[in-house]
């Protein structure tokens, strides 16, 4: 049987920053796209910019990331993002996957340093590579 095509957004959800990867649309590899800030508190204007990502790059399905606790446990966060991710749902059309991203901001941070990228640098830019590799987990699972 045939992987369906179309583009997967993977999502690493966080309070400050939300960082976005897309997938190519033979739903294969894993990129970085962008990292979208918000307060914290009113999410209007990330779901509002997630949204035009997904009518741009004609994305047809999301992967957000889980945050789950070390001990399994459910963390503040994760409530938050699953919040996060219903809103999604309703604001763009999309319900979104969920998937355990334990370690992956760990990952994300080992990854750039072994590129010798600053960690100025870092700063900007870690999200999306926590995205990409919550997405590429995925992608490896399909």
């Amino acid at each position: 049987m045939a992987k369906p095509a179309g583009r997967i957004m993977g999502i690493d959800f966080g309070m400050k920053h939300i960082g976005v990867a897309l997938s190519d649309e033979s739903r294969i590899i894993a990129r970085g796209y962008e990292t979208v800030n918000w307060n914290g508190v009113d999410d209007t204007w990330a779901l509002n910019r997630i949204c035009e990502i997904i009518t741009e790059m004609k994305v047809n399905a999301i992967v957000l990331g889980k945050p789950t606790r070390t001990d399994g446990t459910k963390s503040e966060t994760e409530a938050k993002a699953e919040v996060f991710g219903a809103k999604l749902k309703e604001a763009c059309g999309i319900e979104p996957v969920y998937k355990d991203e334990r370690f992956t901001t760990v990952m994300a941070s080992r990854y750039l340093h072994d590129c010798n990228i600053k960690a100025k640098k870092q700063k900007k830019v870690i999200d999306q590579v926590a995205a990409e590799i919550i997405l590429q987990e995925y992608l490896d699972m399909l």
